[in-house]
């Protein structure tokens, strides 16, 4: 499971907090297997439960990869972990979205734990990136 990423316990978790946006990133062709389009009903109901928050930038993608997992969402930052969640269902979807971004943005490098993740976004980790500063030999957080 997941772990804390700093090494000392005691490190300043504002140096380590995700930057400013927060970027939600929803794929907008997302279709389910039996063709009918989830994307663009899944923006619009991210949108509305995180309109009006200055700290959250909420943007359509044409595509994110995950063809067989939609409807589709990716949350990343500057300095933060990219999270890519699958098999998401409108409103219900769109809340545990919300949901996580609040964690987000309090956790270090927003790494959310597991158990602290809406169980749907559990289920609906497709891929879990650390910040691209990370050092390529160990994968520690950067000192």
């Amino acid at each position: 499971m997941d772990s804390d990423p700093t090494a000392d316990p005691s490190a300043d978790l504002s140096r380590s907090l995700p930057g400013v946006p927060v970027i939600v990133s929803v794929c907008t062709t997302c279709k389910t297997t039996d063709g009918v389009a989830v994307g663009a009903p899944m923006l619009e109901a991210v949108r509305a439960v995180l309109a009006g928050s200055a700290t959250v930038q909420v943007r359509a993608v044409q595509c994110l990869s995950a063809c067989k997992r939609a409807a589709t969402v990716a949350v990343s930052s500057e300095g933060g972990y990219t999270f890519v969640f699958g098999d998401l269902d409108g409103e219900s979807g769109a809340d545990a979205v919300a949901a996580f971004v609040t964690s987000y943005q309090g956790s270090h490098y927003g790494l959310v734990p597991w158990r602290q993740r809406p169980e749907v976004l559990r289920k609906g980790t497709v891929v879990r990136l650390p910040p691209p500063q990370w050092s390529p030999d160990d994968g520690r957080a950067p000192a």
